[in-house]
């Protein structure tokens, strides 16, 4: 674990430039320097009365594989999100009343934010994937003659992945 500042949050009180054992917090840049912050020290991080300074972790765990029984389930979510996005959308644009639209608004952002996060934890995010190829074709396949959908533009992707 290695030390980082958020320059947003820092409040430039420096209390963590006295602290650093090391001199790492000290940079022309205001970023802590990995190569002499001690790995796991966190002196700065608890001294540090604005928050900035937070911990990194120097080596991340390779994801495990999922079975197929879980991938369908997390597919089968993402697109039960994708249908509540749109149906969001549909009520939002046939109403009159702001607040209502507001929350529709929301609730499709929502939707479609976890969406997201199922397919990047499915393994479908990583757009040079073998996995993306198959779910392009898969959706060309299934989809591509469905009113509204992007086949141009899902070929297009795939021949840039190819």
């Amino acid at each position: 674990m290695h030390a980082a500042r958020n320059l947003r949050l820092c409040t430039k009180d420096c209390v963590c430039l006295f602290i650093c054992p090391t001199g790492a917090t000290n940079t022309e840049n205001g970023q802590i320097d990995f190569e002499k912050c001690l790995d796991g020290c966190r002196l700065c991080v608890d001294a540090c009365s604005s928050g900035a300074i937070y911990l990194v972790s120097s080596t991340y765990p390779k994801p495990q594989p999922k079975e197929e029984g879980v991938v369908k389930a997390i597919f089968d979510l993402a697109r039960s999100k994708a249908e509540q996005e749109d149906v969001a959308r549909s009520i939002s644009e046939a109403s009159d009343d702001a607040a209502l639209r507001q929350i529709c608004s929301v609730f499709e952002q929502s939707s479609r934010i976890i969406g997201e996060d199922l397919w990047r934890e499915s393994g479908y995010i990583i757009a040079q994937s073998e996995a993306t190829r198959t779910l392009l074709k898969t959706m060309i396949k299934e989809h591509g003659n469905l009113e509204g959908f992007p086949l141009e533009e899902v070929e297009e992707l795939l021949s840039r992945l190819s």
